[in-house]
Order: C-alpha cells, then structure tokens, then sequence
C-alpha cells in the first residue's frame, strides 16, 4: 500500500478507547496514599488593602492539616512569562476571586467548611475596569513596582510608559498621512469583542507530593516542561527536582498553559509532609481562572477611487485584568495583536496594540490568540466598506488582497497564498451572489494563520518482535497529536499502526518539549517522529539490508533512535467562511441556516482527525460568535456557571460543509499544514456579515444575538422610519 493510500485511512485515536470506555486516567482521578485536598480563600473586591487574615476559628475544624496564608508563601508568584501573579496575595488583591489562604484537609468538605471560617480584613481600594480610564493620568495603579516580577526567558522586558500597561506593540510602514490624503473616502468603526471562557469539560486539577528532594508534580497543563521552569523559578528550586507528569487532558483550547493551583499545592504539600490535591469546581473555573481578553477596536481604511486601499491606521485595547502571569512571551500580549486587515495589501499603515492592566479577571490564551478578536473587527470593517462603496463582498476583498510582492498591513512582503484559489472554490461550489428567500442573508470572512513553529524531540525505540515504542513529552489534550505520531512512524515503516506504541513520558523520562498549543502539532511534533522513523530505517537498511523489516528488527534489535525536527519558516494558512442567516425583520430572532468552511490544509494525515479540527473550530467559534459572553459588573462575574455561561450544544449547530483544499504542500510531514486555530477567528464577522446582509444593519459588537439585532433594527427605522 502506498503511503498516499495509507494516508487515507481512518484509524483509531491512540487514547480513543480508554476516553469512550471511561478508562482514561485523568488529573482529578489520580490519588495517593494519605492524600490531602486543597481549597482556596478568594476576594470579594476588586482591589483592596489586605490587613489581616484570622485562621483561628478555622484551624478546629475536624480534618484539617494546613492553613497558609500570602505571609507563609510570600514572595513567590508565578507566570509563564513574567511572574506577576502572587501564589496567595499578602499585601493588596487586584481582582474578586484573588487568592488570599489555602486550606489542606483531609476532606474537601472539611477544606471547604475550614475555608469559610477564614475571616479577612480588607481596606478596599480605587478598582478601574475601563481600559481607557485605567490609562488615564490619574488612574489607580493595579502594580506600583513592577520591577520586582521575575521574568523568564532571554528576551528583556520593554519600559512602558504607564504603570497600568501591560504591553505595547508598534507597527507603521509607508506614508500614513499622504495614503490618506490621497484616498477618495475614508471609513472609520470601532469594533468591541469580550472576554469568554476557553470552555474545556475538563476543570484544572493538579496533585503534588514531595520525595526527599524531588517534587512530583501531576497536572492538566499542556506544557509540562515549561511548568517544570515556571515552577523553579516561582518555587526557588533547582529544575532537575521537579518531575512534572500530563496526563489526559480534558480540553484546553488554549488555556492550560498556565497553571493556577500546583504551586500553592507545594506549599501545602511541604508543610503537611503529605500529597495534596486541588480539583477546580467550574464555580471556581469562571471566577479564578484566565479568559481571552476583551478588545475594544478602532479601524480606519482610506481607499481610491478604484476601491484600492491607500493607507490603514488601527488601535487595538486589550482588557488584559488583574495580571500578565497568562501571558506566554515578553511583550505580555496575545499573538495576533497586530493581525488587522492580515493578508490585504496596504502600502502605507499604522497599528498599534495595547494591553492593560484592570481590576478584572486576567487574561490568558484562547484558541488563536489575538486573532478572533482582530478578524472580528477586520472582516466587518472591510465589509462595511464594501458595502458603502456599492460592491461586491467578496469581490472588493479579492481585489485587495496581498500578492506576491505587495507589502501587507503588517509590513510583511507578501509571498503569496492560496486564497485566490479558495475564493474560486467559494464562486464555484458556494454559488456565491445567487438568489436568497426573503429574511435570508450570506456572509462571508477570510483569515489567515500562521503555520506552527517550534522544536520537538522523541525517541524510537524497536524490539524484536517488530513493535516501535515512541517516547514523547507532548500531552494529548484533544487535537489528535499522539496519532498523528502514530500514524506517520507506522507510514514511514511500512508498519500497521497497532505496532507502533505512543507513550507520554514526564519531564525526568522524556526529551525537553514545549508542549502542544500555537498550531504547532501537526507540523512539528509530527516532524520529529518522521525524523525518527527515517533514521531507524536508514540504521536498519545500514546493519540490516535487503531483510523486511520484521527480519531486520530481528536482527537488529534492540534499537534506539531519536528524532528531532526544528520548524522555524514563516509562512501562512488561509481559510475563507461563508455563513447564511434567516432572520426575523420584528423580532430579531436569528437562525444560521448553513455554514460552509473552505480551508487551505495541504497533506491531511488524517482525515477523520482533519475533519474533526476544522468542524470543531468552527463550533468553537460559533459560541462565541452568537451566545458565549463572560459578563463582569464591576469586576463581579455575572455569569457564575456553565448554565448562566452558555456554551452551543448539537441543537446550536447548523449544517457544515467543509471543502479541503490540499494542492498547496506546507512544512509538516508530507506536506502537512496547520489547522487547529484556522478556522475559529472567521465565524463572528461571517455571521454579523450575513446579518448585514440580510436586514441592512450593522453589529459593532460580539456576541451577534437577536437581543441585539432587534436593537439594532430598532435604532435604523428610528432613523429612516418604518
């Protein structure tokens, strides 16, 4: 069978059967013996002085081990990049829901029960959860001395100019005023995107127990090696006496790169001599952990006569909350903070992004950071601009986009993409600009994302028996990545994929990894196995030649081999979303009638695992784009639980087709590309395009609701009348 053909098959997931049987070990699901359970103390202000924290009454419940408060664990704090955020709060709580105590006990009741019993007083301060009015002069500063937050990396902190920025990124190209100045119309809109949850089933959990020097550590995050360090450093702790262990994860989609609970766990664990463990109630979920940063977006767009775009000016506002501790690089912002009018041709352009400290719950990683909230604004914007101007959607977008050559928004020299070929795709399958019932409206969005880059390391081991074990440090966390691996050393052999094992090793087993996120996967986690898998059969070809491989590993074995593969080009995935609407022109009430999804995706490796990344992205972004909303009144979540917090359910969803286009080859193993965040960003302006479509209105904001759209409807009649 050809590599082609066995590319083909379906085949089962690596953790397939132990996730449908129920067997699948998760963090929450691991004990041992003497095991105690952690519970947290949480604020309820904004920001407040804390001046003292009374654990008397506490201590006489029946069970309890340990109570610490930020005294006992001060001064650590913590942080993927810069550690900012206080493993309990000792001097001053920045958000409702800051840590001040921890409780071990030998129940989680009695934790609970001691938890309550812990009085705190608090002398509340000025909170500020507008981002504008937090970079006012005479704002409350949430930070007075930023200096003393460790930093991790090589990369140095930048100096920012106001004690509540978080972040700052700058780009201009080209003559912004004369582009301008030469357009014939200028258009102008401000675009406002929320905080949402990353959604997962699966709560945070951790256990942590101490072997004389070694720290074991088990855990939902994603990224285990990079918690080892982030641990070490927080903990002052040498990095080889932390062994951190993934097991299954339960949904991420962004999120589980930080972790919240491990190191107060140490705390506990250090002082009680005995294993602690912390399970998150999704209660606990919505107030304490990380959301995606609300936006607040102002785009303006000159063009020519000929609809040409001359110049593009953005700013970009990030509600980034209470701490940068979720934020994983130096400039302490979401990736994709520049990403307007991304893949368009603008000669002349300022953008400039902004993250900024607030009272509020802080911000972290959500599936394509960044990018949902700029394609939102991005894609309304130039479709709004078509509109006015009297064209076609879709045509004004293609007469717009970048070629090779043509410099985009970003600065970037484009090298071309294959979105021409998926706009074809949308002309001629997608029945573009044909008729609609009456009510109905079509929208459409185009997004852009980069590949994944990254280095990864495995090791191959064959027995004699023919059977390959492959050691990884990558967690599974949903996206398919073990069989993925799986399924290209069994390729590359010539081997069925059952005798080709897949192992999760922890930090002191397996090869330093950086984890799964960032669209990274496929490309490069899949690229080191087949670097494996060639040089094992290049050593059996060697000692071996001229036996199968069966005889060979026979012969040969036991053999080890690692692979590595390094993918650090730039280049980009392009995905084009068409969405049509019913709408009710007296109530609002809103129904997407189809959805259809033509994604650039080069080699598929799997199809079944393919399919289910481009559906599931868009799902992912359809709650987002219609009914997914983390509500803050004052700092206070609204939205306390996943039956206040909507997330879309099978009866939510619309009929999806997806149209793969597979010509153009990218970095990964045979041509692999990206898929797991290309899709998301493009449902929200696609849905509030197809409403503008239908009715005339405009939607500034996300979510899309019928709330809203009825508003909306309102506000126009009130203009033109009925």
């Amino acid at each position: 069978m050809t590599s082609a053909a066995r590319l083909a098959m379906p085949e089962q997931r690596v953790e397939g059967v132990d996730k449908v049987s129920g067997a699948a070990l998760y963090s929450a699901d691991v004990s041992r013996p003497g095991m105690l359970h952690a519970t947290f103390v949480q604020s309820p202000h904004p920001h407040a002085r804390v001046l003292s924290v009374d654990v008397t009454a506490a201590q006489k419940v029946p069970g309890v081990r340990a109570i610490l408060t930020g005294e006992d664990t001060r001064p650590a704090r913590f942080g993927r990049y810069l550690q900012d955020w206080p493993v309990l709060a000792w001097d001053r709580v920045r958000f409702i829901g800051d840590r001040v105590a921890a409780v071990a006990a030998d129940t989680r009741e009695a934790a609970d029960e001691a938890a309550r019993a812990i009085s705190v007083s608090y002398e509340p301060l000025p909170a500020v959860f507008d981002v504008e009015a937090a970079l006012a002069v005479d704002a409350p500063v949430l930070h007075a001395d930023p200096s003393v937050y460790r930093a991790l990396g090589k990369e140095q902190r930048t100096v920012l100019a106001h004690p509540n920025l978080q972040g700052r990124m700058v780009h201009e190209h080209g003559d912004v005023a004369g582009g301008f100045a030469r357009a014939v119309r200028v258009f102008e809109h401000t675009f406002e995107v929320p905080r949402v949850h990353n959604g997962y089933l699966e709560p945070r959990a951790c256990l942590v127990w101490l072997d004389g020097a070694t720290v074991h550590v088990v855990t939902t995050n994603k990224a285990p090696f990079r918690l080892r360090e982030q641990m070490a450093a927080t903990l002052g702790l040498p990095v080889d006496c932390i062994d951190v262990e993934s097991v299954t994860i339960g949904g991420d989609f962004g999120a589980k790169g930080l972790s919240l609970d491990e190191h107060a766990c140490y705390f506990l664990a250090r002082a009680t001599g005995r294993p602690v463990r912390s399970v998150l109630q999704f209660t606990d979920e919505l107030r304490t952990s990380t959301t995606r940063r609300s936006a607040r977006i102002r785009l303006r767009t000159g063009v020519d006569a000929d609809g040409r775009i001359t110049a593009h000016d953005a700013r970009i506002v990030f509600g980034s909350g209470a701490y940068a501790a979720g934020s994983a690089g130096a400039r302490l912002m979401p990736g994709g903070s520049l990403g307007a009018l991304m893949g368009y041709a603008v000669p002349a352009a300022r953008l400039e992004a902004l993250g900024v400290y607030t009272n509020e719950l802080p911000g972290g990683s959500v599936r394509g950071p960044g990018q949902p909230q700029l394609m939102f604004a991005s894609e309304s914007h130039i479709d709004q601009i078509a509109r006015e101007l009297g064209r076609d959607p879709l045509a004004f977008r293609e007469q717009n986009l970048a070629i090779d050559g043509q410099t985009t928004a970003q600065g970037e020299t484009w090298h071309g993409s294959e979105m021409p070929k998926l706009i074809a795709l949308v002309r001629r399958d997608l029945e573009w600009g044909g008729a609609l019932p009456p009510g109905h409206g079509r929208g459409i969005a185009l997004g852009f994302r980069h590949q994944g880059s990254g280095k990864a390391t495995v090791r191959l081991s064959l027995s004699a028996d023919g059977a390959v074990d492959v050691l990884t440090g990558v967690p599974e966390q949903g996206t398919g990545v073990l069989t993925v691996m799986r399924r290209v050393v069994a390729i590359e052999l010539g081997i069925a994929p059952e005798r080709v094992r897949v192992t999760l090793g922890t930090t002191s087993t397996a090869a330093d990894d950086p984890g799964t996120g960032g669209s990274k996967s496929t490309i490069v986690h899949g690229g080191a196995a087949l670097d494996g898998a060639r040089r094992l059969a290049a050593m059996l070809a060697e000692r071996a030649p001229g036996l199968s491989f069966q005889e060979a590993a026979r012969v040969c074995a036991p053999l080890v081999v690692t692979g590595t593969f390094v993918q650090d080009r730039h280049a980009y995935g392009s995905c084009a979303q068409v969405v049509e609407v019913a709408v009710d022109s007296e109530t609002g009430a809103m129904k997407i009638v189809h959805a259809d999804v033509v994604a650039d995706v080069g080699t598929v490796i799997n199809p079944v695992g393919a399919r289910g990344q481009l559906e599931g992205g868009f799902v992912f972004g359809l709650g987002q784009a219609v009914m997914e909303e983390v509500v803050l009144d004052e700092g206070r979540l609204v939205s306390t639980n996943l039956a206040d917090y909507k997330l879309p359910t099978i009866g939510d969803i619309p009929p999806v087709r997806v149209i793969t286009h597979t010509d153009d080859l990218g970095f990964g193993p045979y041509g692999a590309k990206s898929i797991g965040e290309l899709v998301n960003p493009g449902v929200g302006p696609a849905v509030a395009n197809a409403i503008a479509d239908a009715l005339g209105v405009r939607l500034l904001s996300l979510p899309v609701t019928s709330e809203k759209v009825l508003k909306s409807i309102g506000s126009a009649r009130g203009r033109t009348g009925p």
